[in-house]
């Protein structure tokens, strides 16, 4: 009988920090010696990002009760338990589970320093590779190939029958982010999209319907799809546009899952947090308000204060829309 190795990776949420995970699961499952049985602690709201990744064995859901949760993970006998979340629940998952822990560097610290005094303590590394640094006691390298989606065949929309669009001849604009301090204006985005002279496509979730409707009701060029598809859906829009427009959000992360060109728009936040499109399309695009010496504002872009909103009212559309040029020459 072989010897199977067993591994669990905890990282409950959210969309794009999840798919951040995609290239140590696929090397974990490749590079590890022998039979290797990768599991997945996730919340529940989540798990469908998983449940096609053939890299991933074993889906656990929290939904709530954590203590029945980890008794029922401790009679897995994890060899190996790998935490790519490092917060307090976290912590009390592992402490049932007996295997060897590994976890990464947060770099809070450095970036509480960053935002409250402007001082650069950051190593310049994107997530994906602290993921790594972590794992290296096992032999597990980075093998280049970036992020992962896997939608569903029964979620794949034909974009010439939904709207009426080619693949690859619409600009999608994912308008959503989880905090304001990290999306523009909504007299910004209506004013951005009657700038672009291409067909767009927006997308976000139901908490952006009312923008949605308010950005096409005055662009023509713009078609309303916001709370009006599920992630799948948003994903497959994504994969067969020509060009993505977002904030620093999860769909960004999608689009970089896809090898999208991408223009992506900071504002509270920065990618020096290291949690910029991860080897999207060489051709992509950071815009962000790099004038204002008090940026970032925030570590999550959350504070809703009159700087925060500073940093999105400045930036300087006449850049997306130059980068559309470029990136969308018919």
């Amino acid at each position: 009988m072989s010897f199977k190795t067993k591994v669990l990776i905890i990282r409950f949420s959210s969309i794009g920090d999840i798919l951040l995970t995609t290239p140590i699961v696929r090397c974990l499952k490749e590079q590890l010696e022998g039979e290797t049985e990768v599991h997945y602690l996730v919340k529940k709201e989540y798990q469908g990002l998983l449940e096609l990744n053939p890299h991933v064995d074993v889906i656990h859901v929290y939904d709530k009760n954590l203590n029945a949760l980890s008794a029922g993970l401790e009679k897995e006998g994890f060899h190996y338990i790998i935490d790519l979340h490092k917060n307090v629940r976290s912590k009390m998952v592992k402490r049932h589970l007996m295997g060897i822990h590994f976890t990464f560097r947060k770099l809070n610290i450095e970036k509480w320093v960053l935002v409250n005094f402007g001082i650069d303590l950051l190593p310049d590394i994107h997530i994906v590779d602290r993921y790594f640094e972590a794992v290296k006691a096992l032999g597990v390298v980075n093998d280049g190939k970036g992020l992962e989606y896997f939608n569903p065949e029964s979620e794949e929309i034909n974009t010439m029958d939904r709207f009426g669009h080619e693949e690859g001849r619409y600009v999608v604009f994912a308008i959503g982010a989880a905090h304001e301090g990290k999306r523009l204006p909504l007299h910004k985005m209506t004013e951005l999209c009657g700038l672009i002279k291409k067909p767009i496509v927006l997308i976000g979730g139901k908490e952006d319907a009312l923008d949605g409707y308010a950005i096409a009701s005055v662009n023509k060029n713009v078609i309303d799809l916001c709370g009006k598809t599920n992630i799948h859906g948003s994903a497959s829009i994504i994969k067969k546009a020509g060009l993505v427009i977002c904030h620093d959000s999860g769909m960004m992360h999608v689009a970089a899952a896809f090898k999208k060109k991408i223009i992506s728009i900071w504002g509270a936040t920065v990618p020096k947090f290291g949690m910029y499109p991860y080897l999207p399309d060489p051709d992509s695009v950071i815009v962000e308000a790099g004038h204002l010496s008090f940026r970032p504002t925030s570590k999550l872009g959350n504070k809703n204060s009159k700087k925060e909103q500073r940093t999105t009212e400045e930036i300087e559309l006449k850049r997306i829309v130059a980068a559309v040029e470029k990136l969308m020459k018919d």
